[in-house]
């Protein structure tokens, strides 16, 4: 397939250059030295793949498209000029620390030095709940890329390319204890039953909430040419790659959390009387965006004063929804690709930033969110849709074969969901939709020349299929359901899907150069087929995440195959 020209307002692709950060002196992190070796062969093999992904779409109808991800840092000179996107390590800058001492004074003569003050009692708060958390343990497995931390593997030898699923044992049901999971582009946030929040992950722009700080730095690969078992994994920062807990400096003691939502470059978490805490940051075309309009860079969990009684929380790259006990939805972030649902004005578009309602109607039962795409569920049924439509990924298709733009700048209903049942999940990539009914089907519409959509594509309905000037098919335009899955949950990430089904099997097809399809292969999987290995086999499988090369599905713990279901299985969505 010939490269395809890059859009207007589409991100760059990102060099695939990594740096070495030097060991700090005295806390002050040096300067970056000269780039890292290349850590491993693989990464060639899948950049073998690059005219299908790394190039930007279709010239059909001047659509236009943020640039497909990489896989390596890229010098920080550069790092400003462009977006965040999943799978690309950016390059730390140099952090400095400022120290204060102080002198104390000595009291007066026969004067009674009066004793030193307590420090003060952090605040707590009484609240009426009107969320509540998951509490089934769940056993956390990953595989795909893990060449920056995603994994979660610790620093271990073989722990940064995992080709099938593998249980990661600082996550096991029985000692941690995680009851919910949401994975990012390139980190991933889980919250356990003593109420804790774990992050690890790439943390270059504070996602994960807390210090990675770390003065071992990267070794030379040379250094392991006398270990032929290690590989890049012994390179990682163990504070990246090892689940930590976040920190709550900010957060009043007593705060109870139920739900997590990671964005490329941030971590939103919801409590149980409705408040919302983030950190991290947006990235937009140009380069950091910011976390609000006073912050660019938010580095520890801080309080989105603007939304109260919050009832659920969702993130594309770079922007979040959040819907409230009233049905009203708000939308934050990024909005360069419509996906906010609001225009921005140029000479305001820091104002994207702030937690505002937009042009849907009220009594809103659900909310759901592609990388550049957007979705809220009615109370009667219907599903709208608005933001990048590239690739017919928001499903409204009534003029996308016009010439022009195909964005959709307001929510819209999305047709041809008649047939099937309602709508309860849904989840996008970066250009392919994937959603599930009440009903147990799996529907999905958007891109497919890369088999983003799990069906043969000479099995699709023909007059729903768009083709390019090549007469190649590159576009269902119709929700069309993936036959023999009746599904409990389902996840997209940049290029890959992944549904799990009522009777506990995971299922996984797209995109697989780094693995993430967890199926051994890196070959792209065309129709939807079946994970098995010994990790999880006869496991009760209830939720699936994926991340722009990574993914992490989630078992409940001590139970097998055929095991009743429980909350629904969604709670831990």
């Amino acid at each position: 397939m010939p490269p395809k020209k890059a859009a207007s307002g589409a991100a760059p692709a990102r060099k695939s250059t990594r740096t070495k950060a030097e060991p700090a002196i005295n806390g002050v992190s040096k300067p970056e030295g000269q780039p890292k070796k290349a850590a491993a062969s693989k990464t060639t093999k899948a950049n073998t793949k690059a005219p299908l992904k790394t190039t930007s779409k279709n010239t059909m109808n001047g659509a236009k498209e943020p640039a497909k991800k990489t896989n390596k840092r890229k010098a920080e000179d550069e790092v400003d000029e462009e977006p965040q996107v999943q799978g690309n390590k950016r390059a730390r800058k140099a952090s400095s620390v400022s120290e204060r001492g102080s002198t104390a004074e000595a009291a007066p003569a026969r004067r009674k030095i009066a004793a030193a003050k307590a420090p003060a009692a952090k605040r707590t708060r009484t609240v009426t709940a009107i969320n509540h958390a998951p509490t089934e343990p769940l056993n956390v497995y990953v595989f795909g890329d893990g060449t920056n931390g995603e994994l979660g593997l610790g620093t271990g030898k073989n722990c940064s390319e995992v080709k099938r699923p593998r249980l990661n044992n600082y996550l096991a049901g029985d000692s941690v204890g995680v009851v919910h999971v949401s994975v990012g582009g390139m980190h991933t946030a889980v919250l356990t039953r003593e109420n804790k929040i774990l992050t690890w992950g790439v943390n270059d722009q504070g996602a994960l909430g807390r210090s990675t700080d770390w003065e071992g730095g990267l070794r030379d690969m040379d250094a392991d040419d006398d270990e032929s078992d290690s590989d890049a994994g012994t390179n990682l920062n163990p504070k990246e790659s090892t689940p930590t807990e976040i920190a709550l400096d900010n957060v009043p003691e007593g705060t109870v959390w139920t739900q997590l939502a990671c964005s490329d470059s941030a971590t939103f978490a919801l409590t149980n009387d409705g408040l919302v805490y983030g950190c991290g940051t947006f990235r937009s075309n140009e380069g950091i965006f910011g976390f609000s309009p006073d912050i660019l860079v938010q580095r520890t969990l801080v309080q989105i004063t603007e939304l109260k009684k919050i009832t659920k929380l969702v993130a594309g790259a770079n922007h979040i929804l959040a819907l409230d006990n009233k049905g009203q939805v708000f939308a934050w972030g990024s909005g360069q690709q419509n996906q906010l649902g609001r225009r921005i004005l140029e000479r305001f578009l820091k104002n994207s930033l702030v937690p505002t309602q937009f042009g849907l109607p009220k009594q809103m039962v659900n909310i759901g969110a592609g990388a550049y795409h957007s979705f809220a569920m009615h109370k009667n049924g219907k599903l709208y849709s608005w933001g990048l439509n590239s690739f017919g990924e928001t499903g409204v298709t009534d003029n996308f074969e016009a010439e022009g733009e195909t964005d959709v700048h307001h929510p819209k209903v999305v047709p041809n969901l008649e047939k099937y049942g309602n709508i309860v999940q849904v989840e996008g990539g970066s250009h392919h939709t994937i959603a599930r009914t009440d009903q147990g089907e799996v529907l999905v519409w958007g891109r497919l020349d890369g088999y983003q959509l799990g069906i043969k594509v000479s099995d699709l309905p023909q007059e729903h299929v768009i083709k390019d000037s090549s007469d190649h098919p590159r576009i269902l335009k119709a929700p069309t359901q993936v036959p023999g899955i009746d599904a409990v949950a389902v996840a997209a990430g940049s290029d890959h899907s992944i549904a799990i089904s009522k009777d506990g099997k995971a299922y996984a097809w797209g995109f697989s150069a780094s693995y993430q399809t967890g199926l051994g292969t890196d070959d792209e999987v065309e129709v939807a087929t079946h994970i098995d290995n010994t990790a999880t086999r006869g496991k009760q499988l209830v939720w699936a995440g994926a991340g722009g090369q990574f993914s992490v599905i989630a078992g409940l713990y001590g139970k097998d195959a055929e095991a009743p279901a429980v909350n629904g299985l969604n709670g831990h969505a």
